[in-house]
């Protein structure tokens, strides 16, 4: 491949990457809803017990952290705590799996020939697509809110994104978490009845 075109392409590569990752405004949410709930009628939460993501019977930093980010979000809506019961239970749980991303980029190059009719070498243009991978691990996080009455899934959300390398600062990590707590909740229609 001629270098002036393998580095133009490479510089278009690296510049589309950069404009999509700064496009990128945090996790991407998702949310689902019982339609037959009755929202109107919840004024407390509480945990559900046994939280998924401490089923093992030990609680961790993250778990810490999105019991805190639950707990503003819940009381910024009006719900009240309750350690005991409560009309909501709120339950959590994460996930990580391992993805790949296939593309393909567009390309072009010169081939040099040697032409008798033109005594000399020309250049040949000619395009193709190139195919790319990437492999990245994608963490989601899922919070449920059960109708303790009913013990039913009344409303879930999950903010997926991509997972934190080992090297990432902690109070990075925990930003991220914060977001996915704050992305999930921002997507809750309801506030506590009165």
């Amino acid at each position: 491949m001629f270098p002036v075109a393998r580095r133009l392409s490479t510089a278009l590569l690296v510049a589309t990457m950069l404009s999509l990752s700064a496009c990128a405004s945090g996790p991407l949410v998702r949310t689902d809803s019982d339609p037959t709930a009755n929202f109107n009628q919840f004024r407390t939460w509480g945990y559900y017990q046994p939280l998924s993501m401490e089923q093992a019977g030990y609680s961790s930093w993250v778990s810490d952290r999105i019991k805190d980010d639950v707990r503003k979000e819940m009381e910024s809506r009006g719900y009240r705590y309750v350690p005991e019961g409560g009309d909501l239970l709120v339950n959590f749980h994460a996930e990580v799996q391992d993805r790949t991303n296939v593309w393909t980029m567009p390309q072009t190059d010169v081939q040099w020939v040697y032409s008798h009719h033109a005594r000399g070498f020309v250049a040949i243009p000619f395009w193709y697509d190139e195919t790319r991978v990437s492999s990245y691990r994608e963490s989601t996080l899922v919070v449920d809110l059960v109708d303790r009455a009913r013990n039913r899934l009344a409303w879930s959300g999950a903010a997926s994104g991509s997972e934190p390398g080992r090297n990432t600062p902690q109070d990075k990590k925990l930003a991220m978490l914060d977001a996915a707590v704050t992305g999930i909740f921002a997507k809750y229609p309801h506030r506590a009845a009165p």
